[in-house]
């Protein structure tokens, strides 16, 4: 794999890395704030991002077809040696030190960072979460020693090789705690115990929104994590 990350294939498009939902180069757009720093990139990101960069260059007019491109790269991925990997996972290394610099330089918002209301409902986890929280325990207890990304990558396998039926458990307990959640926020809502010169309704609507946001960043994050093997 000396100089072309794809040699001899035609690649013409982004991966699905996440088999839940599209995957496009996590580059996250910073949510209110212009300012704050883009997030960390994972080995796998910059992977796909060099392929892009090649077909590019050897096919400048050629459109991009997601869908082939995608199983290409999550093809040659899979077949790749920890040798041919270890590029990418030193970009990734360097571009976790440039996001925790920036991070540290960036601060918390004007203000200050608001602090999360405790009794405000947290976000419900999903199946896969589910799934992993059940199992995580076990592969840790059965591989004494097992670095945090080859549990990750042992729980991506384990969930991506069971049956609809076999996961059907796990997501049918997300549903119901969503189901409650939906309820609590609504709950949440008509209490509006926050600053009544701004209207207690709106300003707890404004507070869940705001909590739901921080959740679901942190979810994202956790969840490349746990497939980013």
């Amino acid at each position: 794999m000396e100089g072309e990350v794809f040699a001899g294939a035609e690649m013409e498009s982004l991966p699905l890395k996440n088999p839940r939902k599209p995957f496009i180069l996590r580059i996250r757009m910073a949510k209110g704030d212009p300012k704050k720093p883009k997030g960390k990139m994972s080995a796998y990101a910059f992977f796909v991002q060099t392929c892009r960069e090649e077909h590019k260059k050897k096919n400048p007019e050629v459109p991009v077809n997601f869908a082939e491109f995608s199983k290409k790269c999550s093809e040659r991925w899979k077949t790749m040696s920890g040798k041919e990997k270890s590029k990418f996972d030193e970009m990734a290394k360097a571009d976790k030190v440039r996001y925790d610099r920036e991070m540290k330089d960036y601060g918390p918002a004007k203000g200050g960072k608001k602090k999360k209301d405790p009794n405000a409902p947290k976000r419900p986890p999903s199946g896969f979460f589910l799934f992993c929280s059940e199992f995580r325990p076990k592969i840790k207890s059965t591989n004494p020693g097992i670095s945090i990304g080859d549990v990750a990558k042992k729980l991506g396998e384990m969930w991506n090789n069971l049956s609809d039926g076999e996961k059907q458990p796990y997501n049918n307990k997300a549903a119901k705690l969503k189901e409650k959640y939906e309820k609590d926020v609504a709950d949440y809502k008509s209490k509006g115990k926050f600053d009544g010169a701004k209207g207690p309704a709106k300003v707890a609507r404004k507070k869940v929104e705001e909590d739901d946001e921080e959740d679901e960043e942190e979810e994202e994050e956790e969840e490349e994590e746990e497939e980013d093997e």
